[in-house]
Formats: structure tokens, C-alpha cells, sequence
């Protein structure tokens, strides 16, 4: 039985290999194994539908989510 069924393999961090801002975005795609293209179009999206809070999400993620060694 493996008892390590929900280990997390990546730790969700920026990438600052392939970030444009600050990461966060390219660290998000990269944890859920998504195409980075992808998930900065969906942030450009949410930010035009909600640009305050897509905004303060971002900026708080940039400053919690810690930097990729």
C-alpha cells in the first residue's frame, strides 16, 4: 500500500526562470501542470472582469508564495 498517495511532488513556489513579473503565474502552472501561456490568459481575463480583486490576489500571492531554489 502506498502510503505517500498525497505527497505533493512540487511544492507550489515562483518561477523565476520563467516568470514576466513576478512568477506566480509560471509557479502555478507548473504545480498544477498546466501550460504557462494558459494561466496568463486566464489572469488577464479575471482581470478585466474583476480588476481589484484579481489585483490583490496577485500581489499577495507574489509576496506569500515563497521563490523555486
Amino acid at each position: 500500500m502506498n502510503t505517500n498517495k498525497y505527497r505533493v511532488e512540487r511544492p507550489l513556489s515562483k518561477d523565476l526562470v520563467h516568470k514576466k513579473i513576478s512568477g506566480v503565474c509560471a509557479g502555478l502552472a507548473r504545480h498544477f501542470d498546466l501550460p504557462r501561456l494558459g494561466v496568463r490568459a486566464a489572469v488577464v481575463v479575471f482581470g478585466f472582469m474583476m480588476p481589484v480583486a484579481s489585483v490583490v490576489a496577485y500581489v499577495v500571492a507574489a509576496f506569500l508564495m515563497p521563490n523555486r531554489h
